[in-house]
């Protein structure tokens, strides 16, 4: 279903993430004193009465500012207007009209969008005088809310859900989703511009540009992919600002939600203890995984390069099933490969192995004479079947299951993905005592 968007936009710290909380229900966008928290523009979806439609959250429009930032922040912003059905101008009803919301008001009013100016932070939402000077905007009537506590938000949403278009009903479709993880200042907003062919997050030198994690739609060959930006991820005990908790805790949803995380790594600087935690995170939620190696036009010859390639066991052999590539998201190298890899690996990730294929397996295996024998027991693994996909999770059922030991399950995994390509996406076992 193409639902209807409304982008709520305003100057800094007027309250729109929390009236987009309000109005979702939930908690997804970060709120926060501190001005410009919000820097990308986040999608949630929500509904008022039966009418489904997206809400985008967006940064603070300032025409002056001194945040590195501002521009960018303002263009995003100025994108979500055009792109919405419906705009809701938020201001703050305690600070009065400020210059800050003139001057957006002015951008607004060339807007062909309905727009509804919803003066927040009102301690009487039910008496008009307050919220009647902000008809000097021009904009047109005034909305007075409290979003922190929800007083006024019920006749907003009922005119609001007027104005707006009906949704298009859309083919059924499946997503994959595909998480875009790694360290701050990898590289990966820069990878995610590049996959989506077009400039939705903002790419900067600085680590921590992301704070909200991104959600976008696209299709590729007939194929859906979801492709979910996050905020780098940091060791937990350096996280000592409010903001970051909130965004890693952002980040974690992102990859709880994904089949596919891409773990995007700075190669100029080699495989670091972060990219390892990160890779942890990944492989603790039971994401296939592709590990990208970016910046790799950085590394200055073929000696630095073999010293990446050469690490990569010693750092990330924990995740060895996991394939890898080389890119350049300045240049381009490797970027459209990267579906190809995310269709393999997802492909590993939901596949399914009959009965009789696995049962074939564990003969053969018997065949080699490998098992486990202790105080004069030795086990024998009897049967097994599927009992998962996403990613593919197999019980067995043996007569000592008790023997199995950390050696033996590795055994075991690497057995069978010398049998089934399992390429990319993690597996589990369980063994079981056979009745």
């Amino acid at each position: 279903m193409s639902l209807p968007i409304v982008a709520v936009v305003g100057r800094p710290n007027v309250g729109k993430s929390t009236l987009v909380n309000r109005l979702v229900q939930g908690s997804d966008a970060i709120v926060h004193a501190m001005r410009g928290v919000t820097r990308d523009r986040s999608y949630h979806r929500t509904d008022w009465n039966g009418r489904e439609f997206v809400l985008i959250d967006t940064g603070g429009i300032e025409l002056i500012s001194d945040d590195a930032f501002g521009e960018s922040i303002r263009k995003q912003a100025i994108m979500a207007a055009e792109e919405a059905d419906a705009i809701l101008f938020v201001v703050d009803g305690q600070a009065g009209i400020t210059s800050g919301d003139e001057d957006v008001a002015r951008i607004l009013q060339r807007s062909d969008r309905p727009v509804f100016l919803v003066v927040n932070k009102s301690d009487n939402p039910g008496n008009s005088n307050d919220s009647f000077e902000f008809w000097n905007l021009g904009i047109g009537e005034p909305w007075a809310i409290s979003a922190l506590h929800g007083h006024g938000t019920g006749d907003l949403l009922d005119d609001l859900v007027k104005a707006l278009p009906e949704a298009e009903p859309e083919p059924e479709t499946s997503e994959i989703g595909i998480a875009i993880i790694g360290r701050p200042n990898a590289g990966k907003s820069s990878i995610y511009n590049r996959l989506i062919g077009a400039e939705r997050s903002i790419v900067s030198g600085i680590a921590g540009t992301t704070r909200d994690s991104i959600d976008t739609v696209i299709e590729r060959d007939g194929k859906h992919y979801r492709l979910v930006d996050t905020a780098g991820l940091r060791r937990q005990s350096k996280i000592d600002e409010s903001v970051e908790y909130y965004s890693f805790v952002r980040a974690m949803r992102a990859i709880d939600r994904a089949q596919v995380a891409l773990l995007i790594v700075d190669a100029s600087i080699g495989i670091t203890d972060g990219d390892q935690r990160v890779a942890r995170f990944a492989e603790e939620r039971g994401c296939a995984i592709v590990v990208v190696l970016n910046k790799w036009d950085l590394l200055p010859d073929d000696d630095a390069r073999e010293a990446v390639e050469e690490d990569m066991p010693r750092k990330l052999g924990f995740i060895d099933y996991a394939p890898m590539i080389r890119t350049s998201a300045l240049t381009g190298r490797g970027i459209a490969k990267l579906y190809d890899l995310v269709d393999l690996v997802y492909g590993n990730y939901m596949q399914s192995v009959s009965t009789s294929k696995l049962n074939r397996f564990l003969a053969d295996l018997r065949e080699t004479g490998h098992t486990i024998s202790r105080s004069g027991s030795q086990l024998r693994v009897k049967y097994g079947t599927q009992t998962r996909q996403g990613p593919p999770g197999f019980t067995f059922f043996a007569n000592h299951p008790k023997l199995v030991d950390e050696n033996f399950r590795r055994y075991m995994e690497n057995r069978m993905r010398e049998a089934f390509d399992f390429t990319g996406t993690p597996v589990t076992l369980k063994f079981r005592q056979k009745d």
